[in-house]
């Protein structure tokens, strides 16, 4: 009979303890920065998602932007080696090659002899921007250095994530990291819609102190990389480019008529145009890229 009870008792505590485990957090993964050369930041988890494939591709395919692109490679070739390097805001024209560059621009750098690290890249998406000082104290004491790379960055009405962003830049007790700097992309060059401007502008008591808070986050990025609209020139450039790097076999010519028709279809020319020409071309062709 007590053998009995104490069976119960046994059984009765084991599904307690179970029930107990189960309203415990879960176990937050650990971050293997040996793991790949890409990362994509999951701010939930607190974890660094390794990339086995990146999506990107060779920084001598991304034409029309050679003066950003040598300024931006530059910097990232400075803070690889262990220099001052500063925070870049990529920012203009869409399709012109902005985030093309920047993952293009660390596999060039990675690969260098004279690295005082290893060179990653974590891609943190806009909605976790708040995050942004754990993901920096997660780093801190890493050995690699980090660029953190956030695409399309901007902000509308009564977002208030800008200002973990000012902080996490160069703001706070502790400050940014040695090992990491920021890389955006944004089509705004303040990163704020112009409406917002104006509006904090005509309402407040003092305009230009009202509109100042919110200019200044653009100005915490030492480099302002802008991208222009491609000319014709520099869209065919791109194309031809594109068609001999993947061996596309088509008379130069007929590839050019194509190209200004696709381009017209599109309403625009850039490199994101180009690249989707290319895509179709070789598509219709049976080739594979």
């Amino acid at each position: 009979m007590q053998d009995e009870i104490a069976r119960q008792i046994l059984a009765e505590l084991t599904r307690l303890s179970r029930a107990v485990e189960s309203l415990a957090p879960a176990r937050l993964a650990e971050n293997d920065f040996d793991a790949a050369q890409c990362f994509v930041w999951n701010a939930e988890a607190a974890h660094l998602a390794p990339v086995a494939k990146p999506n990107r591709i060779d920084i001598g395919l991304i034409k029309g932007v050679d003066h950003v692109r040598d300024i931006l490679v530059d910097n990232t070739r400075r803070f690889a080696r262990g220099l001052p390097a500063n925070n870049v805001l990529l920012w203009g024209a869409r399709g012109m090659g902005k985030s093309s560059l920047v993952k293009s621009a660390h596999a060039e750098l990675a690969a260098e002899a004279e690295t005082i690290a290893p060179l990653k890249l974590v891609e943190i998406h806009r909605e976790d921007i708040n995050s942004l000082p754990e993901l920096m104290a997660i780093l801190r004491p890493a050995t690699a250095r980090f660029i953190l790379f956030c695409d399309d960055l901007s902000f509308d009405h009564d977002d208030t994530a800008y200002k973990s962003l000012k902080a996490a830049l160069d703001g706070g007790i502790e400050g940014r990291p040695d090992n990491v700097v920021l890389y955006a992309t944004s089509n705004r060059r303040h990163l704020l819609p112009r409406d917002m401007m104006e509006n904090e502008r005509s309402t407040a008591i003092n305009p230009s102190e009202a509109v100042e808070e919110k200019v200044s986050l653009s100005d915490r990025f030492g480099l302002w990389l802008g991208f222009h609209k491609c000319s014709q020139e520099d869209y065919l450039e791109m194309v031809d480019g594109y068609a001999q790097h993947f061996g596309l076999e088509t008379a130069h010519e007929d590839l050019k008529a194509q190209a200004l028709e696709w381009s017209t279809t599109r309403g625009a020319r850039s490199g994101r145009v180009a690249w989707q020409f290319i895509q179709d071309l070789a598509g219709r062709s049976g080739q594979r890229l």
